[in-house]
């Protein structure tokens, strides 16, 4: 055998599999070689898949032919003695579905095989053993998901070296259907939690229509109770999008209020964390600028947590818990709107009905539209952006309160001068939640993301629009 002394990774025309070389190192006693080494080989590329079981298949004869298999998980497969010919088809629902791959393997290969490709492989040895790390442990209910290709199938046409009447089949390999008849494989789901609030609805119009998106509101999935995990199929998911919170910002402040704040915001999500890990899921959380005290003119991603009340101590608790995931996105926005109740909603009543309100003028922010939040959180899915939190916000100059309100009074025609200013001091009443007198965002990491923040008037103005406030 000639060692293979540098590891490297070649992509092939079904995506997410790869081929690999390993470095081998031999003499006249044998070999050894390092199967799989998360710190080498997840920095080249491959997928952290997160292998849960060990299997070998030995076969003592030339000829054996086994598959074509697609299993409801990722395969990181090796030879430890022998030589194969492997062979892949795509069998997940999409463009790729039906192309072929097929390569010689020996103990310096070894190949990733994402969820829903199908996998074979003929020996061309006698006494081959062929291992394969997976990240989901086998039974008969997963079972009852795979997907099988005839290893006969004259649509994809594998070149057998060996013919398959010569080789040595199981009866089961050889009555599997041909391509036309085949089901193709579905992707795992995303679970969308909370999906009845402000940032739920707009996911559920932003991903309207896509059979992978799964949306649960309180009824369906109240993350604050134990039963909703343990009757979950988490098999089922590849990511879970949290966009439910408690949000009463005073009322945080009460007894009660603080106890159902940190079950929510802390202890729930604390939860949400662990699943993720678990299941090795991707875990997206939405956070809040009230983890920050508002002392500094522009808050960073990883500027340290210093929350005023409540509901920002829990929520930084809550940020805390996801960081620990490995795949995990914290998007950070600020002064929220959506579909329900919000601050531009309410200026727009209290404008059509010639109200000149007391708003409060010391407190300096931008809107984030629960739209932008929605395709911001598809972007960084969608892209594979770097794990780690992110801050969101409409772009433009940063408003105080009283300053957007005089946009809202100005754009439904009201005359912006109504509004009356006051300082956070003397508008506070007992009880009151205390506030970030800052919470401007700094928008340059998920702008380098390939995301373009909308600028803050356009979007109010669209907003208005949209829903007949003007």
């Amino acid at each position: 055998m000639v060692p293979v002394q540098e590891l490297n990774l070649r992509s092939t025309p079904i995506p997410g599999l790869v081929l690999l070389k390993l470095p081998v190192h031999g003499d006249r006693r044998g070999w050894f070689k390092e199967n799989w080494h998360r710190g080498k080989m997840t920095p080249l590329g491959l997928p952290d898949f997160g292998p849960v079981q060990n299997n070998i298949s030995y076969n003592s004869l030339r000829g054996t032919t086994r598959g074509i298999h697609a299993e409801p998980w990722d395969k990181f497969i090796s030879l430890a003695s022998g030589r194969i010919f492997g062979a892949w088809v795509d069998l997940r629902k999409g463009p790729t579905f039906g192309t072929l791959f097929y390569a010689e393997l020996t103990p310096e290969d070894a190949v990733f095989v994402p969820r829903g490709v199908g996998n074979a492989f003929q020996t061309l040895e006698n006494d081959t053993a062929y291992a394969y790390l997976v990240n989901d442990h086998w039974s008969p209910e997963a079972q009852a998901e795979y997907t099988f290709l005839n290893l006969n199938d004259q649509d994809v046409a594998v070149p057998w070296p060996i013919p398959l009447e010569d080789a040595v089949v199981s009866p089961q390999d050889r009555s599997h259907p041909g391509l036309s008849e085949v089901v193709a494989m579905g992707p795992r789901l995303t679970l969308v939690l909370g999906a009845d609030g402000q940032v739920g609805k707009a996911l559920r119009q932003e991903f309207d229509g896509d059979p992978a998106m799964e949306f649960a509101d309180r009824t369906q999935f109240d993350i604050a109770d134990s039963s909703s995990y343990r009757e979950t199929d988490w098999k089922r998911y590849s990511t879970i999008i949290n966009a439910a919170a408690f949000t009463a910002v005073d009322a945080a402040e009460t007894e009660a209020g603080r106890s159902a704040a940190w079950k929510i915001n802390a202890a729930a999500v604390s939860r949400l964390a662990s699943t993720a890990v678990e299941h090795s899921l991707t875990l997206v959380h939405v956070s809040s600028d009230y983890v920050f005290d508002g002392s500094v003119a522009e808050h960073l991603e990883d500027e340290a947590p210093s929350p005023l009340g409540v509901y920002g101590q829990s929520k930084a608790a809550g940020d805390a818990a996801v960081s620990a995931v490995q795949r995990h996105y914290v998007v950070r926005c600020s002064w929220v709107v959506g579909d329900g109740q919000n601050f531009v909603r309410t200026m727009a009543r209290l404008a059509a009905g010639g109200v000149s309100p007391l708003v409060v003028d010391d407190q300096w922010g931008r809107l984030t539209f629960a739209s932008d939040i929605a395709a911001a959180i598809r972007h960084l899915l969608e892209t594979g952006a770097a794990a780690g939190t992110y801050n969101l916000s409409s772009d433009g100059k940063p408003q105080t309160w009283a300053g957007v309100a005089r946009d809202v009074y100005r754009l439904c025609g009201a005359d912006p001068d109504m509004i009356k200013p006051i300082s956070t001091a003397d508008y506070a009443k007992p009880g009151t939640a205390p506030r970030p007198r800052n919470s401007v965002l700094d928008l340059s990491k998920i702008r380098h993301s390939g995301f373009t923040p909308p600028q803050g008037d356009l979007r109010l103005q669209q907003y208005l629009q949209a829903r007949e406030l003007l």
